[in-house]
């Protein structure tokens, strides 16, 4: 029987905010939204105030969050969402927390210049508290907001606080009388009232309590033992008490434990929060009532998680039954267990992180320690001691699981009254050693590629030098007319050094000469030598080059309308060799080693680098935009996916799902709609090129891409064999099928735009491989992937870093990866990009030019290290890989290409001796999304226009120019027609661009490409020092960094001392909400809305029956290590995204966000 709370009637009134306890909020970035950057430091601003801030992170639905914010008892809920569907999303907050009787729980916004003014209007009428616009911004300032917020929020008056009787499921009012037990003002006493009923309570279900060193996991490990027990007693109500330090000079407070735990979907349990309130402990005063509490109110089992503890902490042990004491090999020296008192007092010691170089030995450590801490048990064996090394952040670990066993044994040894703790399968628990994602020999690639290039860049002053002694030397020796003087580059012959009629001058001369020669060494005079037939093939005529099997040929001038012939390269006329020398090897002609002023000998000028960007909406839409975009041109597709494609989920009719959908980018669910997506393009023409922006599922949308191509080649096939009729019936026949379950075959909605010949569409609801051969099926796919062209992000490293797109857990992630790129060896897909790793998003996060170019690097040289460590060859995977920077205003954006691409070739050429071809880093360019302002939109096309400009002189691969209006909302027609005519212009119009490399030569250009270059170095070495990326990573050094420059950035730019155009200076005189009043909102409409949820409904109804087998098959396939991707390629001719998505969290996990 639960407790009852009975006693005196609440005081009258309601308590006056002016007398409160901290404020409490919950802060977080909206659904499917990776956007964190401004979401983080509002809470660090709010803690800053003396607020208690419980931060969930990005991608959180409406569920979650007012979920939180009851448990919390939150005063406020603080949101930022800049993906769009705000409008059903807030909506449906405000409406969630009338409907569980919280409405007191005020919500505040942000969202940029994403949310118009008639939107704002509308969801403040409806009962958000305030949204703060870039206007607020400019007026108030960061500080004057967070005040403003403060104000607000101190003087709502919440509803009085009234007695009644416990339950384990009545969660908002265990959140409210923990805060009466906290000190609420005006409940003091009701506080005495509940404390004595407690006393009276015999209720006293078990209490473990999870302390350790501050970093050691232990969030990680309580999440872990909360799913399994989830799992395992899915009846059980378990309650969850987290402690997080308070800061002594502001009051606030940063509760972060929430964020780490995935397993409070599920009903059964209630977590709260709470700050220690007090200095230097690691409990809550409160701590014992609030147990009492849970016990009261019938929770089956109590989880209490203190704060990072000191060596000689122990006071949890006073207030639980078990006690983890969770710990890291970081210690110091074995010595210093002797002082950590837990090692005495704990039930069991968790050695967690235990993949750790020097972790095998802590293990041996700490189990000696036991053994000395309780000599009457020295004699156990080291399976039966209480020590268990565990990796919590990896799925399913064994360590884990043998934990949860001996945990679940102690419970249930200590089970008194009905229930059981026991356990009938914890999973795999022989502990697995598991290679490392790259083997600790390697672990300081990223310092030695510093020191390689630094080594080299001596190496060519050296050669240089020597060089331009040898110039000097020849023309001494020309200018005394030297009877022996050799052809120029060539060493006299060893005869001529001896001639006995020579003075010891000119012997000493020849002899100096030589020596000169030798200095320079074979690599460099053979490119001396060669230097004058490079000069004469950039100024002949005409020029001719080889590329794989074909020659390109062109002409090298172009004619101005001056009737001047203008080069199409610029050749340095030097004479003196070193000063040959030092261009050849740190600068060369485009097309030549180190490729810093491009990876190739000439544009390719029947090809634009121009990318057609476009996402929208539904398929048919998106596809109508891909063909406006493509009449005329060559199609190369960039491709923009809503919100909830790019978190794996399926369009669902739930308002915080349904706003999202076919918002900022276009919704893809199923192989159908991709093909839609795509129909009217052959994807293996080698003119067409696709790029998908998407990471967390991109290997699922991968391989419905892959599988349209095959297709597409397939109805090509049918009807050039002449083939069709028959296929036509096949296809009849299982429409007929579905349609007696009442599931109509899928169409193309709407007409098909100019330039859409209907091809594509014609397999819609059924899959090349039902209708020919399988042997003709196989040779037609493995045709369609050697020739399809594109380029997929992909890219995990960067999402954990900055965008956060992230879905599954990162060390899964990763091996889907590089199942991708084995696939692609295996399959000889030669022409597909299998990652696009990308700094643009580390910029968009708020990462400088250098951090943005460092960290892109790093990454790029991970995922090598991480392919080597796999088996797979460099040469073989390096041509599959390419980048991807964003382009701001800054001036080291002018020299990002160059930099990128002298490190990539030097570190490939010499450190892992790969080929020419992987030697060449190719790279995509977007201009500043970040430089895109809400006020003064119009003055946006201008800083693209020059940002445009530093990625073509600096010979980027592809660009996209972003559209003006997009600080507000998905680009319309004629914003979009804009920025493609920023490329256009400069291609077609702009003189200095007609030269191929007109930075080059340049002493600024040069100058800025030095320091950018040494300033990378100096970053790959702070992320050696921290083990390379994925140890930064795990300290979440680039995540810190890059949102320290972010408040860099904003602080400046609000204060006014980082002058931006018609936003903090030079200011128009009108009304900002005026100017967005007129833009136009481009927006999902309400029947493409429905037509996608309809449409994944359908796809999912039609494959039913083989749709459960397939899944398992893949989950199977996953659970032993084989190839996912593989097998993905069958998963999505049957399986929507969502169903994927979902299947593989259950055996690869899933992400587990960060502070």
């Amino acid at each position: 029987m639960n407790a009852g709370l009975e006693g005196s009637a609440a005081s009258p009134g309601s308590e006056l905010a002016a007398a409160r306890p901290p404020l409490r909020f919950v802060s977080a970035a909206s659904l499917f939204d990776g956007h964190d950057a401004a979401i983080n430091m509002i809470r660090r601003l709010l803690q800053a105030r003396g607020a208690e801030v419980v931060h969930l992170g990005h991608n959180r639905s409406v569920a979650d969050i007012v979920r939180a914010a009851i448990d919390e008892d939150a005063d406020a809920i603080a949101v930022s969402s800049y993906q769009g569907g705000h409008n059903e999303y807030f909506a449906y907050m405000v409406d969630m927390l009338r409907e569980r009787g919280c409405g007191h729980i005020r919500v505040v916004v942000g969202g940029g210049g994403t949310i118009a003014p008639s939107e704002i209007e509308a969801l403040e009428r409806h009962g958000i508290e305030k949204i703060y616009t870039p206007e607020d911004g400019h007026r108030l300032g960061l500080a004057g907001m967070i005040e403003d917020v403060l104000q607000r929020i101190a003087a709502v008056r919440r509803p009085a606080y009234e007695l009644r009787p416990l339950n384990a499921r009545d969660h908002a009012f265990i959140a409210r009388t923990i805060s009466v037990l906290e000190g609420a003002p005006g409940a003091e006493a009701q506080a005495e009232v509940v404390r004595r009923t407690l006393a009276r309570s015999r209720h006293r279900s078990p209490v473990i309590g999870i302390t350790g060193t501050g970093g050691a996991g232990k969030s990680s490990l309580t999440d872990e033992l909360l799913a399994r027990l989830v799992r395992q007693f899915p009846q059980a109500q378990i309650a969850v008490a987290a402690m997080d330090p308070t800061r002594r000079r502001s009051g606030g407070a940063l509760l972060g434990d929430r964020i780490r735990i995935n397993s409070l979907a599920s009903e059964n349990v209630f977590m709260r929060s709470l700050a220690t309130r007090r200095a230097h402990l690691a409990t809550a005063a409160v701590l014992k009532d609030v147990i009492a509490l849970y016990q009261a109110a019938g929770f089956d089992l109590v989880l209490v998680e203190t704060a990072g503890i000191g060596q000689s902490d122990t006071e949890i042990v006073d207030l639980v039954d078990l006690s983890l004491y969770v710990m890291t090999s970081e210690y110091g020296a074995a010595s210093q267990l002797e002082k950590i008192d837990m090692l005495d007092f704990a039930d069991f010691i968790v050695l967690n992180k235990a993949e750790k170089r020097g972790a095998e030995d802590s293990l041996r450590d700490v189990r000696k320690q036991w053994r000395r801490n309780h000599a009457g048990r020295a004699q156990l064996t080291d399976a039966e001691l209480p020590v268990f090394p565990t990796i919590a952040s990896r799925f399913n670990d064994p360590g884990v699981n043998r934990l949860f066993a001996a945990i679940c044994a102690a419970l249930e040894a200590r089970q008194t009254g009905g229930g059981s703790w026991k356990v009938a399968d914890p999973g795999p628990t022989e502990l697995a050693s598991g290679a490392p994602l790259i083997p600790g020999s390697r672990t300081r690639y990223l310092a030695e590629i510093a020191e390689g290039g630094r080594a080299e860049r001596a190496r060519v002053e050296a050669r240089a030098e020597s060089a331009r002694r040898a110039f000097g030397l020849y023309e001494s020796l020309k200018a005394l007319r030297d009877s022996a003087l050799p052809g120029a580059l060539e060493p006299f012959a060893p005869g001529a050094l001896t001639e006995a009629s020579l003075d010891a001058t000119r012997r000493e001369l020849r002899a100096a000469y030589n020596r000169a020669l030798d200095e320079i060494g074979e690599e460099g005079l053979a490119e001396l030598r060669a230097w004058p037939s490079r000069v004469r093939a950039a100024t002949d005529a005409t020029y001719s080059y080889r590329v794989r099997d074909r020659m390109v040929t062109g002409e090298n001038y172009t004619e101005s309308l001056s009737r001047l012939a203008i080069r199409k390269l610029a050749v340095p006329t030097l004479r003196d060799w070193g000063e040959v020398l030092r261009f050849i090897l740190s600068e060369n002609l485009p097309g030549a080693f180190p490729y810093t002023g491009g990876v190739y000998p000439y544009r390719r000028e029947e090809e634009d680098p121009t990318r057609m960007f476009a996402g929208e909406g539904g398929p048919e839409r998106t596809n109508r935009r891909f063909h406006y975009l493509a009449h005329g041109h060559g199609p190369r597709l960039s491709t923009a996916f809503d919100s909830t494609t790019l978190y794996g989920e399926d369009p669902d009719t739930r308002p915080d799902i349904y706003g999202r959908t076919g918002n900022s980018g276009v919704s893809i669910a199923t192989l159908d709609d991709m093909k839609k997506l795509y129909s009217g393009f052959d994807l293996c023409s080698p003119s067409t090129s696709v790029s998908m922006t998407i990471n967390g599922p991109a290997p699922m949308i991968l391989a419905m891409f892959m599988n349209t191509a095959i297709d597409q080649q397939v109805e090509r096939y049918l009807r050039a064999e002449g083939r069709w009729a028959g296929a036509e019936r096949r296809i009849a026949a299982l429409h007929a099928e579905a349609a007696a379950r009442g599931v109509a075959p899928p169409v193309y909605k709407g007409a098909l735009p100019r330039g859409h010949d209907g091809s594509g569409l014609a397999l819609l609801g059924v899959t090349g491989d039902e209708l020919i051969p399988r042997e003709v099926y196989e040779r037609i796919r493995a045709e369609a992937l050697e020739a399809v062209r594109g380029t997929v992000q992909a890219d995990i490293l960067k999402e954990d870093q900055a965008q956060n797109t992230c879905i599954f857990s990162t060390e899964f992630a990763l091996r889907m990866m590089g199942d991708v790129q084995q696939y692609f060896v295996e399959r000889r897909v030669r022409n597909f990009y299998s990652v696009s790793i990308s700094g643009y998003h580390i910029a968009e996060a708020g990462a400088n030019p250098i951090s943005q170019l460092a960290f892109t690097l790093a990454n790029g040289f991970t995922i090598v290290e991480y392919y080597l460590a796999r088996g797979m060859k460099i040469d073989d995977f390096a041509p599959n890989l390419s980048f991807f920077f964003s382009n701001g205003m800054d001036p080291e954006y002018a020299v990002i290409g160059r930099v990128a691409r002298r490190i990539w070739a030097r570190a490939m050429r010499e450190r892992y001796r790969a080929g020419a071809r992987s030697q060449m880093l190719k790279y995509h360019v977007q201009t500043s999304g970040r430089s895109l302002h809400a006020r003064e939109i119009s003055f946006n096309d201008i800083r693209t226009t020059l940002q445009a400009l530093y990625a073509l002189f600096d010979n980027c691969n592809s660009l996209h120019t972003n559209a003006y209006d997009e600080a507000l909302t998905t680009p319309t027609e004629e914003s979009v027609r804009r920025a493609v005519a920023i490329q256009l212009i400069i291609n077609r119009e702009l003189g200095l661009n007609k030269i191929q490399n007109p930075w080059q030569g340049s002493f600024a250009i040069e100058h800025l490409t030095d320091l950018v270059e040494e300033a990378v170095y100096k970053e790959f070495e702070e992320l050696s020092q921290r083990g390379g990326v994925l140890g930064a990573m795990e300290s979440m050094y680039q995540r810190g960094k890059i949102q320290e420059e972010s408040l860099y950035y904003e602080t400046r730019k609000h204060d006014g001392s980082l002058p931006i155009i018609g936003v903090n200076t030079f200011l128009s005189g009108a009304d900002a909400l005026d100017e967005h009043k007129g833009a136009q909102l481009i927006r999902s409409s309400e029947e493409e809305k429905q037509a996608q949820v309809a449409a994944v409904r359908a796809f999912q109804a039609r494959n039913a029956p083989r749709a459960p087998a397939a899944l398992e098959a893949l989950q199977r396939l996953a659970a032993r290590g084989g190839n996912v991707f593989a097998e993905l390629m069958e998963s999505v001719k049957v399986s929507s995204l969502g169903q994927i998505s979902h299947a593989l969290y259950q055996v690869g996990g899933q992400y587990r966000r960060n502070m």
